[in-house]
């Protein structure tokens, strides 16, 4: 694993900042911010490698010895600035996406445009296998995004298997977790659940913050399960079959470009956390069919900045095609 000053862990965290962003808002995956910024196959690799090994090491060589042998400096560094962002900057997306809905889909819509350039452009040989395999993620891709959303169970066991199924699709670029959960219909239980902690944390409600943290225990540890699984998968696939997952990441990526389409129309809406209207199944339109004002040159605008954002990524990232090696 490589070897990092301080300076570069606060790079990590700021990465993950920006994973935990992109995975409150429904469309976008931090996975993609992961892939792009150049920590993606290290992170399959850091997580996919933890096993109760660590304890063995910790009992023959100490502690120093498994924390380093086991990179977990490095997840502690990106998950604390996944968890920061997702606790800070819930709210402040939720009314970023209420009231400059275009501006912000916009620029989501050119960071994944450059992000499809990036990964796809990563694929080596294009053989006939390779081409099916974007063709048929980008299918299922866009079948996701148009997919109407389920109703919002509240049970301990939904919490556990909407937080396996939703850290799989957050790892997956392209794949929003954010809306994998609205579609199973917890995503307005999550964001009230990290509402109610912060609330709680604010004005000292000791069992506000106790029932918010048990939930989100639940909710985590299905998160745990999913991820240690479906890492062994993707960490395989990297090792063996680099050019057939990058395509399949790169066809995902395609397909989401629907739901993050800055110009909507709301064909039905649905109560939020907070008891108020918000939109719940929409479709894609052109913007001259747009009901309001389209702000065009304010779309193309953000959309530029997006797509140019995703150059920065990759100047600060500590290695662009091969993370793994210092």
């Amino acid at each position: 694993m490589p070897q990092r000053n301080f300076i570069q862990y606060l790079l990590i965290t700021a990465k993950g900042l920006a994973m935990g962003a992109a995975d409150v808002v429904p469309g976008v995956s931090g996975g993609t911010i992961a892939f792009i910024s150049g920590i993606y196959e290290e992170l399959i690799t850091t997580i996919h490698n933890l096993d109760l090994g660590f304890f063995k090491i910790w009992k023959k060589e100490g502690f120093s010895k498994a924390w380093k042998h086991y990179n977990l400096s490095f997840l502690l560094a990106l998950f604390s600035g996944v968890l920061i962002s997702i606790l800070s900057l819930a709210k402040l997306i939720t009314w970023l996406l209420e009231f400059y809905p275009i501006a912000v889909w916009s620029f989501f819509f050119g960071l994944v445009i450059a992000s499809i350039l990036y990964v796809g452009k990563q694929i080596s040989k294009w053989r006939l296998v390779v081409v099916l395999a974007l063709i048929i993620a980008t299918v299922l891709s866009y079948l996701v995004t148009i997919a109407e959303p389920i109703g919002s169970p509240d049970s301990i066991w939904f919490l556990f298997l909407a937080g396996f199924i939703a850290i799989i699709a957050m790892i997956l670029p392209g794949i929003s977790g954010a809306f994998i959960l609205l579609l199973m219909g917890a995503y307005t239980t999550v964001i009230g659940i990290i509402t109610q902690l912060t609330e709680g944390i604010s004005t000292l409600d000791t069992s506000l913050i106790l029932n918010s943290v048990g939930k989100i225990l639940v909710f985590g540890l299905g998160a745990i399960v999913g991820l240690k699984l479906f890492s062994k998968v993707l960490n395989w696939l990297f090792k063996h079959h680099k050019n057939l997952i990058l395509a399949v990441l790169t066809g995902f990526m395609i397909g989401a470009l629907n739901k993050i389409w800055p110009w909507k129309e709301v064909l039905q809406y649905r109560l939020n956390h907070a008891r108020e209207e918000v939109p719940f199944l929409e479709r894609s339109i052109l913007p001259q069919n747009f009901d309001g004002n389209p702000q065009v040159i304010l779309a193309i605008a953000f959309a530029i900045i997006g797509f140019l954002t995703i150059f920065l990524l990759e100047r600060v990232a500590v290695k662009k095609q091969n993370p793994t090696e210092s």
